[in-house]
C-alpha cells in the first residue's frame, strides 16, 4: 500500500507543478483519486512542507511551496 500512496504523492505533486493553485475538489476529480488516498497524499506532502493549503469559504485550496 506504500507504494501506492507514494506513486499518489508524484501524481498530486506533478498535477500541482502543472496547474498551480486549485481545490482539492478539482485535484481530486482531475486525479480519479479517492477521498483516502487523496488525504494522504496530502497528509505526505504537508509534513515535507512542500505544499500550502488555505481554506476559502467552503473550499480548500491547495499549491505547491
Amino acid at each position: 500500500m506504500q507504494e501506492t500512496i507514494i506513486e499518489k504523492v508524484g501524481q498530486i505533486y506533478n498535477y500541482l507543478s502543472e496547474r498551480g493553485e486549485v481545490t482539492t475538489t478539482k485535484m481530486r476529480k482531475d486525479l480519479s483519486l479517492d477521498e483516502a488516498f487523496a488525504g494522504m497524499g496530502i497528509g505526505w506532502l504537508a509534513r515535507e512542507d512542500k505544499i500550502n493549503l488555505v481554506k476559502r469559504g467552503a473550499h480548500t485550496k491547495i499549491s505547491l511551496r
